[in-house]
């Protein structure tokens, strides 16, 4: 079984053209003003994405809304649960009309300044109701104006609590970025990165053993810039953050993560794997996405990443039964296939 764990909602227009009603309403309407998206317009979306999956071969995608078009920053926090909701909830129909090619990762309610625990009440809706497998966590709610703690902030602790008891993964995900230095796709790699080091010098995993993190788009730059942080650790994070009791390498750090395969590069992901374990990898595509583009010298979408992974000579028939199948089941505990 091939098993697609970074996937994203494929809605049909009507609810993009209901977000920009909702934020031009500004409650006019009323609460909750929900999105009106009927049957056939969803089901015509959800059969594109069954034919995309069906020519790469891909017989599950775990579905979370997509991430840059979520409200975040400092909208209306009402205009932030409706959203949501409409998002989660199209995904729950999606999965409904194809209950054995998806499941469902929740995105949560965030915004600037507000308590990380007014997201349990979503949480708790689509993890116990509506029976998704994992949330989406945007590390940068403020959206690039530096007014977000770090993931290591004591700040986020209540939600990584709830998570181990909910015994589900975070998918951390950046979302859109309003700072005008950087695109959401440029701001998606830093905030990764920053996501990474920040629970790395909280040493979070010490404190929260049993907590489950998948970092996208194959850990954004840390695990190709290394070399740097495995001398930071020597030098800072070992004497100073792990009191000299921390794992020996940096590199063991980094393997207390989960990652993705959303690369879209063959050197990057035999890095990747070399470098965290193929064992801590999970097959992701993000398809139909960013990686769409046609690679002029194999004549493919960079997205279809199957045959990539199967043909890297490195890995063992074990691991890419794990990268395909077996390491999504141990993250996603949840999953019922």
């Amino acid at each position: 079984m091939i098993i697609d764990a970074h996937a994203h909602l494929v809605a049909p227009p009507q609810l993009n053209a209901h977000r920009t009603n909702l934020i031009v309403a500004q409650g006019q309407y009323g609460y909750p003003y929900r999105a009106e998206v009927s049957d056939a317009q969803l089901a015509a979306a959800a059969q594109n994405n069954v034919d995309i999956m069906d020519n790469v071969g891909t017989d599950v995608q775990l579905l979370s809304p997509r991430p840059f078009t979520l409200l975040h920053g400092k909208a209306n926090w009402q205009d932030i649960v409706a959203w949501t909701m409409d998002n989660n909830d199209l995904i729950a129909r999606t999965i409904k009309m194809h209950p054995t090619r998806f499941r469902g990762v929740a995105a949560i309610p965030q915004k600037v300044g507000a308590p990380v625990t007014d997201s349990f009440d979503e949480i708790d809706r689509c993890i116990n109701e509506l029976g998704f497998v994992g949330i989406l966590l945007n590390p940068d709610p403020s959206e690039g104006t530096n007014e977000s703690p770090p993931m290591g902030d004591p700040y986020w602790y209540p939600l990584y609590e709830k998570m181990i008891e909910l015994d589900c993964p975070i998918h951390v995900h950046s979302c859109n970025c309003c700072n005008g230095r950087e695109s959401y796709d440029e701001h998606f790699i830093n905030e990764e990165s920053l996501a990474i080091t920040s629970l790395y010098k909280a040493a979070i995993f010490k404190r929260y053993p049993d907590l489950k993190i998948m970092i996208s788009h194959g850990g954004g730059a840390i695990p190709y810039q290394i070399g740097r942080w495995r001398s930071h650790y020597q030098m800072f994070g070992k004497p100073r953050m792990y009191d000299n009791q921390g794992p020996e390498l940096f590199d063991d750090i980094l393997k207390q993560f989960w990652f993705d395969t959303v690369l879209h590069d063959k050197n990057a992901l035999e890095h990747l794997f070399k470098t965290v374990g193929a064992d801590r990898c999970v097959f992701g595509t993000e398809r139909p996405g960013s990686g769409g583009g046609i690679d002029p010298l194999t004549g493919r979408p960079y997205d279809d990443l199957k045959p990539v992974i199967e043909g890297i000579a490195g890995l063992t028939p074990d691991e890419k039964t794990g990268l395909f199948e077996g390491n999504a089941r141990k993250l996603f505990s949840r999953l019922d296939l």
